[in-house]
């Protein structure tokens, strides 16, 4: 991307007026006076004021001119802290182009911890002043023997290091034995070393290190595609290469889609580097999120290991991208700024002039298609490490099979779980559905329990005693009689969620211990941590789980899988939905036999000739990928056309209805490019807000972000009327 020589990162701006980009929806930088004596360049973080308030702002480059130099105010202060080097600031750019947003709704994604801004605060540490307290006991006497090295400690340390409380600790202070010391804000204590050994990797595993190694040490972008079946052992690979990074004096950045899975990739980081890396997700305290950010921006953090939004870190000097399960869809961000993580990770390595690698058992259509283009390069895995077998899969017919009423578990899976157990295996039950039932109605007046908010039906949670809507997050306790034709005990349960399929279990198998791994049960990466813990440690007999205990775990007791309900993603209009479906299903099939133990699964489908189950039975994915690609290039659908989303929502049904049609009347249509729509959203109705959408569909040599901003721009927004555009949208809800 061209780049104005004023935004040269390190040169200082000639002129007295510089363009500052505030993290906010604007349409662009505003322009401010640089004060005398104050040296500001380009990627600078300021304060700058704005109205009434005080904002913090990045200097993008010279000034748009558009105000006249009396009227401008001063930036306030130059924030401690590295500017944003010219690679991000392109990014920021860039990501606003493509997804049409304004550069500020980018930037507030960059400058997401404020506090990181501020210097760090010194550490308090104690030292002894060399005078003894009047009372003396043996715990006091402890800690006086520690400090008299002369070496300041902090209080807990000292407490930790002399066995004492710190209670000690203060009453030493009191007495003046101990005084007050002001030492530098800690650095990381322990930094992942690259010449830690690693295992031993097989002759694949080897050849596809050396291919990354060598990308690192030569520099320059290069888009890897770290293929390999489940349990083929990816992750050492791209571990060789986050070590030659290292080695090189480089950060790495390793995407994750789901806080669960770091668990154990934290756990296999630090025993291949010695030393855990930074983590970044919403979950990560205040405290060590402006640690990290900054301790990024400073290159003292080597190593981050996170969610999407790990992605726009200020890095000092980035050498290395790995996204791992590229082909998950939560690395797609569906509210604010709607961008995919996996797509804008490929940019960010283009600006940067660095490596990536994307890795999966299954890689997306789109990044299959842009290896067939040339575009980026396979590494492929062909067996798993170890010499494990991949499973056996199996499709159960239900329509044959039955089961009892109230029951789900066929009497095929039935047997096998009770042959598992009998041999001292584990199995995974996949059901993707939380809680106990998706659905709530009166038997008697047919009263369906929907969630006011959203156009959802309330999903009971038995284990918390609640009715609770999955979109908007509203929680009520089940009435005891119908709120509609006011009949007692006449509400029952439809459909299983895994709260009832472990009813079943529990039922059926009452020695067995089972456990439930899903998002609501799991409240933080320690909680997975721990239930991932338990299943390795064979605490577990049977774990029954929703897409989160799909991916990349490793349990090597684990011989069988048994999916209750196969074909629940294949229903619905999206087009995505057999490859989702194929994808999901193989990576929660792959858990099943990685070790030693040859593993087994059971898909209960009532498709059993559905070309998703046939590819899975088979194992013949070639020919599913390659009808999955002639299909969407038949209708010309992504990765073979383009799509772009319109959401109009708003608090009022028939403002949003009215804008929506207006927006029809003059949609883009032409040659290459046809609008679809509106209509009333399939979530018609979320958290209090009506929706109607409208679907924008071009071939790939079409701008289409140039059509959109030409139709949208000029439109006028008014009250609580919003316009939301997802360019390559996963989502069409």
């Amino acid at each position: 991307m061209p780049q104005n020589d004023a935004t040269t990162p390190g040169r200082d701006l000639a002129a007295d007026t510089v363009s500052v980009l505030l993290p906010l929806p604007v349409p662009g930088p505003y322009d401010y006076r640089v004060p005398s004596g104050m040296d500001v360049e380009a990627g600078a973080i300021v304060r700058v004021p704005l109205g009434s308030r005080e904002i913090t702002g990045v200097v993008w480059g010279e000034p748009t001119g558009e105000v006249g130099h009396n009227r401008l105010k001063e930036i306030l202060e130059v924030r401690d802290a590295p500017p944003l080097a010219e690679a991000l600031r392109a990014f920021v750019s860039w990501v606003a182009r493509y997804t049409v947003n304004p550069e500020g709704a980018v930037l507030r994604m960059v400058l997401r911890a404020p506090g990181a801004l501020d210097p760090p605060r010194p550490r308090v540490a104690w030292r002894a002043t060399g005078e003894e307290p009047e009372r003396m006991t043996e715990a006091r006497r402890r800690v006086l023997a520690l400090l008299s090295d002369g070496m300041p400690r902090g209080q807990s340390e000292i407490a930790n290091e002399a066995g004492v409380g710190t209670g000690v600790v203060k009453g030493l202070a009191s007495a003046g034995a101990l005084q007050e010391v002001l030492l530098p804000a800690h650095g990381r204590s322990r930094q992942p070393d690259p010449e830690t050994p690693g295992p031993v990797l097989s002759g694949d595993q080897a050849a596809a290190a050396a291919e990354l190694v060598g990308a690192v040490e030569k520099g320059g972008f290069e888009a890897f595609v770290l293929e390999g079946v489940t349990g083929s052992g990816k992750t050492e690979v791209y571990f060789d290469a986050i070590a030659a990074t290292l080695r090189a004096g480089r950060q790495a950045l390793v995407l994750l889609p789901e806080i669960a899975l770091s668990a154990q990739v934290l756990d296999r980081f630090a025993e291949r580097f010695g030393a855990p890396p930074a983590m970044w997700h919403s979950d990560v305290p205040a405290r060590l999120r402006r640690a990290t950010w900054r301790g990024v921006a400073t290159g003292e953090v080597r190593v981050v290991v996170g969610a999407r939004s790990a992605l726009f870190l200020p890095y000092a000097e980035l050498g290395l991208i790995v996204v791992d399960e590229e082909h998950d869809g939560s690395f797609k961000q569906d509210d604010g700024v709607c961008y995919h993580a996996r797509d804008m990770a490929v940019v960010r390595a283009s600006l940067e002039d660095i490596p990536i690698v994307l890795s999966s058992a299954t890689p997306s259509l789109e990044t299959l298609v842009n290896i067939d283009r040339g575009r980026y390069r396979a590494l492929v895995l062909a067996s798993r490490h170890g010499g494990a077998s991949m499973p056996q899969v199996e499709a159960i017919d239900m329509t044959r099979a039955g089961t009892e009423r109230g029951r789900w578990l066929s009497p095929t899976l039935v047997a096998a779980l009770t042959e598992t157990l009998q041999a001292g295996e584990q199995s995974l039950l996949f059901l993707n559905r939380r809680g106990y039932a998706p659905l709530t109605l009166c038997r008697k007046c047919g009263h369906r329990f929907a969630c006011p908010n959203c156009t959802a039906w309330l999903v009971e949670h038995r284990h918390l005693g609640r009715l609770q809507c999955h979109h908007c997050g509203l929680s009520i306790a089940p009435p005891q009689s119908c709120p509609s034709c006011a009949a007692e005990e006449s509400l029952v349960a439809c459909g299983p969620g895994v709260e009832r399929l472990a009813e079943e279990v529990a039922a059926r198998f009452p020695e067995a211990r089972c456990e439930i791994m899903a998002s609501d049960t799991m409240l933080g990466p320690q909680a997975a941590a721990d239930l991932i813990g338990r299943v390795e440690a064979h605490e577990i007999d049977i774990l029954i789980g929703t897409q989160v205990a799909a991916k990349g775990h490793h349990f090597p007791m684990l011989t069988v899988v048994g999916v209750i309900d196969a074909d629940l993603g294949l229903d619905g209009g999206d087009p995505r939905a057999m490859e989702r479906t194929w994808q999901l299903l193989h990576q929660v099939s792959g858990r099943a036999g990685r070790a030693d133990r040859p593993g087994k699964v059971y898909l209960q489908t009532y498709e059993p000739r559905h070309p998703v189950m046939e590819a899975l039975v088979s194992g013949d994915r070639e020919r599913f990928l390659e009808r999955e690609k002639a299909e969407r290039e038949r209708a010309a659908m992504p990765p073979y056309g383009r799509l772009a989303g319109i959401v109009v929502s708003g608090a009022d049904e028939g403002e949003v209805r009215r804008l929506a049609n207006a927006l029809a009347r003059r949609a883009p249509r032409g040659d290459g490019i046809e609008t679809f729509g509106p209509a009333p959203a399939p979530l018609s109705l979320l958290r209090g807000r009506f929706r109607w959408r409208l679907l924008v569909k071009a071939r790939r040599d079409v701008n289409i972000q140039a059509v959109l901003r030409s139709w949208l721009d000029p439109v006028k927004i008014t009250g609580s009327l919003r316009i939301q555009i997802d360019v390559d949208p996963l989502s069409f809800l």
